[in-house]
């Protein structure tokens, strides 16, 4: 659901080199499996997966800012790639400050998805706030695209789409005009 002009999105999006995520209800459906030994586990979308591996490759960078401090979430980036990821944090809209410093980017430089109460800051201060369909409702109030997909289910892919498309938009504008 776009809740600003198509033309103020495009504008946006094309301004955008990061994309950070929260994991837990983001790139996951929020469930947590545990196995009889205590072990949690986590079950990450496919789609997601090569959605974020095709952003990477379009040049836009990606980072994974969780509180949660599973060891899944490290093996889940690393098998993408993705070298920015910080899990078992507390103040998240700090983390990612810290991370546009080290890459010379602004916040109106950073798309953010996140779907709880701990999301929010970011949400709040960055270029393009991003929610899934199934996040709670201020993230939604706050967001300016909420994904048809739920958390896990795609979602993520449904950004990364929207990303990669409004370059290429934007490039065949100029190759057909």
């Amino acid at each position: 659901m776009l809740k600003i002009t198509e033309p103020e999105l495009q504008s946006r999006l094309l301004k955008i080199k990061l994309l950070a995520l929260d994991v837990d209800g983001v790139l996951t459906d929020g469930g947590l499996y545990y196995t009889e030994s205590g072990e949690e586990l986590k079950k990450f979308n496919i789609k997601d997966g090569q959605g974020l591996k095709k952003l990477r490759q379009s040049g836009i960078e990606v980072a994974i800012i969780s509180a949660n401090s599973s060891k899944s979430t490290l093996h889940r980036s690393q098998k993408l790639g993705i070298t920015h990821s910080f899990i078992n944090v507390e103040d998240k809209l700090s983390v990612l400050k810290d991370l546009c410093v080290q890459l010379s980017l602004s916040l109106s430089e950073v798309a953010y998805v996140g779907d709880d109460d701990n999301d929010l800051p970011v949400l709040q201060t960055v270029g393009c706030p991003f929610t899934v369909a199934d996040a709670m409702p201020e993230n939604k109030a706050l967001a300016i695209y909420v994904t048809r997909k739920s958390g896990g289910q795609g979602a993520v892919r449904e950004i990364c789409d929207l990303l990669i498309n409004s370059r290429l938009n934007f490039k065949n504008q100029f190759i057909f005009a």
